[in-house]
């Protein structure tokens, strides 16, 4: 027995340092003070959690006391969690998806982006320019159920009304909720669809920048297009630049099928799911804060100078979020 306790002695005595300052690392590690360790001290942690290791399975094979290996066994657990585990909290992937992986993933879509944004361009002022030219055309690009009023044959005073919220019979809520909604179903199916070769997605894109045109050229017609423009870019800044990105996730997804490049088409179609899911899970927020900007700011304000200098604000701070330079870590 004597011969054994020196034995474990002289063991702990020339190993003891490492596990010691192994502890006291994954003491820091674990209490959350991980910015105040040096890049040594991280390095360390994988070096000296093989060396516990060693020195456990030498405790185990010359059969040192028992408490001993009890202890080398608890920091090599504590050691194996923190070289393998989970290195984020929720808070942290939250945190670095706001940070890094939406914009990251916004910016890497910018060919699809510009692609999605010129066909919903281009789908509006066709609507716009036509209608002008033929309010008959009106109809073709508005649902008559959507309309509810909102015709070429409507009274200039009654369009006006609905811009300002004087609309006793609720049509402006009506209308709001509905474009809100409609504007979310074409997000998710441009996304969903873009699988088939983009060609829904396309035609999401210009459908939808139909209807708005459509709407512009009616009230424009009346000489309220500048006060239909507050109306509707208070929140459809943020709106139509959500469902613009929906569509580039759908375009990505369409084009990487049809065109996977040097790679295996189903490796190309995970790494762009991916990239797209990222994408749409912003746009899916950013639909959120649509609606919140519909149901409160455009309803309390009327406005229509602080109308656009909220669209405007909504406009530059989407736009520095995703596409200001930043440093990569």
């Amino acid at each position: 027995m004597a011969a054994l306790a020196l034995k474990s002695r002289r063991f702990r005595m020339e190993r003891e340092a490492d596990w010691k300052r192994l502890e006291a690392l994954l003491d820091h590690y674990e209490r959350g003070r991980r910015s105040a360790m040096s890049d040594d001290d991280v390095i360390a942690i994988p070096v000296l959690y093989r060396a516990v290791l060693s020195s456990l399975s030498m405790a185990r094979a010359i059969s040192l006391d028992r408490s001993l290996i009890d202890y080398l066994e608890s920091l090599s657990t504590r050691a194996y969690f923190c070289v393998y585990g989970t290195r984020a909290t929720i808070a942290e992937r939250v945190a670095a998806f706001f940070s890094e992986e939406w914009p990251g993933a916004v910016r890497s879509l910018w060919p699809e982006t510009l692609a999605a944004g010129a066909l919903a361009f281009i789908g509006a002022a066709a609507a716009f320019v036509l209608t002008v030219h033929s309010p008959d055309w009106f109809s073709a690009f508005v649902p008559y159920g959507l309309a509810e009023g909102r015709t070429p044959d409507a009274s200039t005073k009654d369009l006006h009304d609905t811009l300002f919220g004087h609309d006793a019979h609720g049509g402006l809520s009506v209308l709001a909720s509905f474009l809100f909604t409609h504007n979310a179903q074409i997000a998710i199916l441009a996304f969903a669809l873009g699988f088939a070769c983009c060609l829904p997605t396309a035609f999401l894109m210009l459908s939808n920048g139909f209807m708005l045109g459509a709407f512009l050229a009616l009230f424009v017609g009346r000489g309220l297009g500048v006060d239909f423009g507050g109306w509707v870019f208070i929140h459809g800044v943020t709106e139509l630049f959500a469902v613009t990105l929906a569509g580039a996730a759908g375009f990505h997804i369409g084009w990487t099928l049809a065109f996977p490049g040097s790679r295996d088409r189903l490796v190309a179609l995970t790494e762009a799911g991916r990239q797209a899911a990222r994408v749409m899970i912003g746009c899916l927020l950013m639909l959120a804060v649509a609606g919140v900007l519909e149901g409160f700011a455009r309803q309390l304000i009327e406005n229509t100078a602080l109308r656009y200098i909220i669209a405007v604000t909504t406009g530059v701070a989407w736009s520095a979020y995703f596409y200001w330079p930043r440093g990569r870590r």
